[in-house]
């Protein structure tokens, strides 16, 4: 049932990543607070709080901020998870390869990975972000990294990663046994163009983006896996995510009940509970 608080003031439009003016929908809202977690009373409050101070060209940046928030005063574990996309666009300045974050998912996943391959095709060669496989599956992937919300993947993109694929499958392999790529993937941490859609469906490519497909998305992936990155726990600082980040410290579940890196940042017993606490909440351990 959806939420009822309609906005009196007529429509009323808000600024997209991508610098375009959209209006304001509390369905799209409603349905990310109740995603992460957050319960109908607690949705209901913060959209009502939200459409109250809503105002013409208002950026989606700052609604969700405002959000955010709201939700971390109510419920902390579901104001971390509603942060899981943008804790994804904080990797990018850490130096971390996206290329590994897909890695460690697709391992949870039951899959062998090798990251940074370079093959050598009928007419080229060609670096691979990720060879992943297991009895049935060989697959090549591309991890493409966006450091806006804005950015799409495009046309271009799949192009290149098609014509990469049709270059390597007819070779055979040694992954897992001697055989052939039977499957070409592309993951995003953003979106995919309405053509780029269009272009993979028709060519049987596998497209992983932050909400496509409706399920099985990259969202749904690292729910379903537990690897949510550190940068999206509240209970740390910025200077302390950054401190982890550097030394190579990146996954939630890295950090779980490791007391001495938490004690290295200067917290404290009663602050090193309540890490290990939100990341038993956020990744269900």
């Amino acid at each position: 049932m959806p939420l009822a608080f309609p906005i009196t003031n007529g429509m009323v439009r808000i600024l997209k990543a991508g610098g375009q003016l959209e209006e304001f929908k509390q369905e799209k809202l409603e349905r990310s607070l109740l995603k992460a977690g957050a319960g109908r009373t607690i949705a209901s409050e913060i959209i009502g709080h939200i459409e109250r101070e809503l105002k013409e060209g208002m950026s989606t940046s700052q609604i969700y901020k405002h959000a955010f928030f709201l939700l971390e005063k109510k419920d902390k574990p579901v104001a971390t998870r509603y942060s899981l996309r943008r804790a994804i666009l904080e990797l990018g300045p850490s130096g971390f390869p996206f290329e590994d974050f897909v890695s460690e998912i697709l391992r949870e996943k039951g899959f062998t990975t090798e990251v940074d391959v370079t093959l050598k095709g009928e007419c080229a060669k060609h670096e691979i972000d990720v060879v992943a496989y297991n009895e049935n599956k060989l697959m090549m992937v591309e991890a493409k990294f966006h450091n806006e919300l804005g950015i799409k993947t495009d046309l271009k993109t799949i192009l290149y990663v098609k014509a990469r694929f049709d270059d390597i499958k007819p070779l055979t392999f040694n992954y897992g046994g001697v055989r052939a790529f039977n499957e070409n993937w592309i993951i995003t941490n953003t979106k995919f163009t309405e053509s780029t859609i269009g272009y993979g469906k028709c060519k049987n490519m596998i497209m992983i983006g932050w909400n496509y497909p409706g399920k099985g998305n990259l969202q749904d992936m690292i729910e379903d896996s537990g690897l949510h990155p550190l940068t999206c726990l509240s209970s740390l600082s910025q200077r302390q995510k950054g401190e982890l980040l550097r030394k190579g410290i990146v996954l939630c579940r890295k950090l779980k009940d490791n007391y001495q890196e938490l004690e290295s940042l200067g917290i404290k017993k009663g602050g090193v509970d309540e890490v290990n606490k939100e990341i038993g909440l956020v990744c269900g351990l």
